[in-house]
This record gives structure tokens, sequence and C-alpha cells, in this order.
């Protein structure tokens, strides 16, 4: 029978992902810091926090796992055109903090957020040692969509995006897709399920499968400095 794991101690490592909770789905562990060792410790090994603002730190590997194939993202045709007209300007890792403070405000603003201010200090922390980015689109100067996530050698793993003009994520959604696969990425982490994931190309794995494959891709690297700040397509 399964149990949840109660971290108590900085060093103390997370229990294998099959000992996750069937319900709620994944839920592995609890408790324990948002530390940058501990944060990449919990990527490398297939596991995320996600908790709400009055709760403990959670650690989470749900099964199945979502994922998008880059290369395989669905992009409607009249998303395609309004791509190809627009002149929006899309970035790499330009506005990192700006990103994930918007994704926070828009959360709170409809549904409550779990990207708390420890949360984002947390990624902020792993984006200044190179391993958290964000995908940023502007109008002009101002900041209009993005999106943020973390790198494990050739997976990306999704955390969450913003838009405040229509189009805005699903452009930075199409941007991030082009850009992984230029940089021989293999696979993009979803998480979990949900209709607008699966509307753009997602699919389920079971959490075997997913912990393999980035068992195999982890120590791969992209293609040298994917991930240096710059204006893309200049």
């Amino acid at each position: 029978m399964n149990s949840l794991t109660f971290l108590s101690d900085t060093n103390q490592p997370f229990p294998d992902t099959s000992l996750a909770l069937d319900e709620p789905n994944g839920l592995l562990a609890i408790g324990g810091s948002l530390s940058t060792e501990r944060l990449l410790s919990a990527y490398w090994n297939g596991i995320f926090p996600w908790f709400n603002q009055e709760d403990p730190v959670l650690w989470w590997s749900p099964d199945p796992r979502a994922v998008i194939i880059p290369g395989q993202l669905h992009i409607s045709r009249s998303l395609s055109k309004f791509i190809r007209k627009s002149l929006w300007t899309i970035s790499i890792n330009k506005s990192f903090s700006q990103v994930i403070k918007q994704c926070a405000k828009l959360r709170e603003k409809h549904q409550g957020t779990w990207i708390t201010d420890e949360i984002q200090q947390a990624y902020i922390n792993l984006h200044e040692i190179g391993q958290a980015h964000s995908l940023e689109v502007w109008e002009g100067e101002e900041l209009i969509g993005g999106l943020y996530g973390v790198s494990v050698g050739r997976v990306f793993c999704g955390e969450s995006m913003f838009h405040t003009r229509t189009n805005a994520s699903k452009v930075a959604m199409y941007e991030l897709d082009k850009h992984l696969q230029s940089n021989n990425f293999a696979l993009i982490d979803v998480q979990l399920m949900n209709p607008h994931l699966k509307s753009l190309g997602a699919k389920t794995i079971n959490r075997n499968h997913f912990i393999k494959l980035l068992s195999q891709l982890k120590s791969l690297h992209p293609n040298n400095n994917c991930w240096q700040p710059k204006i893309l397509d200049e």
C-alpha cells in the first residue's frame, strides 16, 4: 500500500515515484524546502511542487503524465494565419521575473494562485543558475504573453503561461515548440491533462514510461546557448 512521505530533513531524498498516492493522484511527499537543490532533485526525478498558499509544500508525480512531443503541437488554421500576420516580438529569457509574476497575477484573478511569493522566488533562483527559462511575447514594449518552465536535459518541464491579449499564450506555446525543435529537445512535460492541452496535441503516457524517458533524456544536452537571452527570429 502506498503511503505519503514526510520530508523532515534538508538532505532527505524523495521516495520512489511508484509510491505516490492514487488519490489524490500523484501526491508523493509533503514538507521540505523549495531550495534550488531540492527543486532540481525533484525535476530530475519526475516530481514537481504544487500547493495552495495556506498548504505545506506538496510534491507530485501523477499517473498518467501529460506530454507534448516537439513538432506535434496542434495549431489551427486560423492561428497559423494569425501568426503569419502578427507583428509581435518573441524573446527568450528577457524578462523571467515579469513572466512568473504575470502568471501568478492571472491565476489569482481567476481561481486563486499556487504561484505564491515563495514559489516565485524559488523559480527566480533556478533561473539565475540557468535551469528555469521564460519565453515572452511583446507588443511593442508591452509584455502581453509568455510562459516559463524548467529545462532538464532535452526535456522542458512547462509550469505556467499567461496572456493579456487574445492568442498571446498560444503564440508563446507555438514559439516554444519551434524553439525546442530547433534545439534538439525531445519532450515537453505538461504534467496534467486538461481540455486546452489536449486541443494542443498533448497526450498521456503512464508514469513508468515518463520516468524511463526522463532518465534517458536528462543527461543529454540541447544545442549550446539555446537559452541565452535573445530576441527570436531577428
